[in-house]
């Protein structure tokens, strides 16, 4: 299974992103916290250089939260200043800016000194589709401002928001990179929702997702789907998901049956998972780069 997806107006975002940067004091990163690691654009990495960033896990309600803490700990010791949020709860938004004013402290003490006025904080959002950033948008507008939508790219444009006097926002729209060197990553990718279903096999896509909960998480698709927990491992995953599938009154329907599972999967109906840890970073990588 070989997953690529770069449409044009995503080309046209990485521009505009660049060109954006210089007006921003910090860089809101965003990733999902069910894959940390593959859910961070390298391109845009390389774009904020040593421009002053916060990385945001975003979606931590669907993610194992020990895993999540496992990151931050992990980020910290990298040097990067991390938090995870529940942004459809509004839960964190807050820290975000008290973060951000601790990351920018030296930024506003020289403007201090060189008797410049006070203003808000400028930050920009960026991440990969359906990450989230929407939802974020919408909590510090304190109103639907951002269209969202449990899809990928939904946000084709740029805008500006403010939040009270601390800061002002500028949204992007999702950007993926050209090319997955490593096709794990393009299905954690895809497993988590950040790549079109149109463009995939869906039952790969359910077969990997099963594959990763059974080795993880063992029970976890015999308790939702309702059946003898020893089948996980003593049958074929393909033969698995078509139980699955007649289990839920599929009939042969083999694709429905996978369809199903990928979106309870995605929508936190069969527990909270985080498909990758630290330790599954290769050691020899620089993860700042």
């Amino acid at each position: 299974m070989t997953i690529q997806w770069y449409p044009g107006h995503m080309a046209k975002a990485k521009r505009q992103f660049q060109e954006k940067l210089k007006l921003v004091d910090v860089v809101f990163e965003l990733v999902d916290a069910r894959i940390p690691y593959s859910s961070r654009n390298p391109d845009l990495v390389e774009m904020i250089g040593n421009k002053p960033r916060i990385t945001i896990l975003m979606k931590s309600d669907l993610a194992d939260m020990k895993r999540v803490n496992d990151w931050l700990k992990f980020y910290e010791s990298q040097g990067i200043y991390a938090i995870s949020i529940n942004a459809k709860q509004g839960q964190g938004i807050k820290e975000v800016i008290k973060l951000a004013k601790v990351v920018l402290k030296e930024l506003f003490e020289k403007r201090e000194a060189k008797g410049l006025k006070s203003r808000a904080i400028r930050a920009v959002c960026v991440g990969i589709p359906n990450v989230g950033k929407s939802t974020l948008i919408n909590r510090f507008a304190r109103k639907n401002i951002a269209q969202t939508g449990n899809r990928p790219g939904v946000t084709k444009s740029q805008q500006w928001i403010k939040y009270g006097k601390e800061l002002e926002l500028l949204d992007t729209p999702g950007i993926l990179w050209p090319k997955f060197e490593d096709q794990e990553v393009g299905k954690r990718l895809a497993v988590t929702g950040a790549i079109k279903d149109t463009l995939l096999h869906l039952d790969d896509i359910a077969l990997f997702g099963m594959s990763y909960l059974v080795n993880n998480y063992p029970g976890v698709l015999a308790d939702r789907y309702k059946f003898e927990k020893r089948l996980e491992t003593e049958m074929p995953l393909p033969e698995l998901l078509m139980e699955i599938t007649r289990l839920r009154g599929f009939k042969d329907d083999y694709e429905r049956g996978a369809q199903v599972l990928i979106h309870e999967l995605r929508d936190g109906k069969l527990g909270r998972f985080t498909f990758e840890t630290p330790d599954d970073i290769n050691e020899e990588s620089d993860f700042n780069e």
